[in-house]
């Protein structure tokens, strides 16, 4: 029997547990992987601080490229549907056993990529951005709650890209390729017509004021109901899915 055998005696939270296993069996795209891209953008990013101190700009330096893994994620979300789905049908688990356990997965991965996030951040502030006023993970206006705030904001956004890139591949594993296309067209068409609709009412001010009143905390508490909202979406694709 092998380690990842399923036996009728294990209890449903022991074989949602081996779906954690199952996602982790290839250690590159949970943790390797985001790992890299993670140390690859800031390392780009002290670079290109290192050639504007060189240039004589010496005001604060603030770059994106924390939000690199991120996007990953969206990546990540859709190998873990995929890629692992039909061994967790071979093994026999349900389709809601494989849903937690790769949400879980997701939120180790997420966890560890937040701390690692946040021990950055403490060492920008600690050393004053590298000594030349450079930050890549510590942004004022998301660190205004603290390291734990900070943290909690990049875990939240990174389980969203999860839960997007998640619903996505579902979508195509349900569906086939054109409805995929057709689904990520329509979600461009909405984001559009929301930003037309606030052009259209020049309600810009407004949102932007909103925006920083409910501050980066408050922002991830929507960021959270939203993706509760995708995962509950991407999970009843995935239970009408055929064998």
């Amino acid at each position: 029997m092998t380690a990842l055998s399923t036996p009728e005696h294990v209890t449903p939270h022991g074989r949602t547990l081996k779906v954690v296993r199952l996602q982790f069996i290839n250690t590159q795209t949970f943790i390797w992987v985001p790992l890299i891209v993670l140390g690859g953008a800031w390392l780009v990013t002290l670079l290109v601080y290192l050639i504007l101190e060189g240039a004589g700009v010496d005001g604060p330096k603030y770059g994106g490229g924390s939000q690199a893994p991120m996007w990953y994620f969206a990546v990540v979300g859709a190998y873990a549907m995929t890629l692992t789905f039909p061994f967790s049908q071979a093994m026999s688990l349900t389709r809601r056993e494989f849903f937690l356990g790769s949400m879980i997965a997701a939120a180790v991965s997420a966890l560890g990529l937040s701390a690692v996030f946040v021990a950055i951040g403490l060492f920008e502030q600690a050393t004053g951005g590298y000594g030349i006023n450079g930050y890549f993970a510590y942004l004022d206006w998301v660190w205004e709650a603290g390291a734990l705030g900070a943290g909690f904001t990049f875990f939240v956004l990174t389980m969203l890209f999860f839960t997007v890139g998640f619903w996505f591949a579902t979508i195509y594993k349900r569906f086939g390729p054109a409805m995929l296309t057709v689904a990520i067209l329509a979600s461009v068409l909405l984001l559009v017509g929301v930003a037309a609709l606030i052009t259209w009412q020049q309600a810009w001010p407004e949102v932007g004021a909103w925006v920083i009143q409910s501050g980066a905390v408050g922002l991830s508490l929507w960021g959270l109901l939203l993706g509760a909202v995708l995962a509950a979406g991407s999970y009843a694709t995935l239970r009408r899915m055929p064998a």
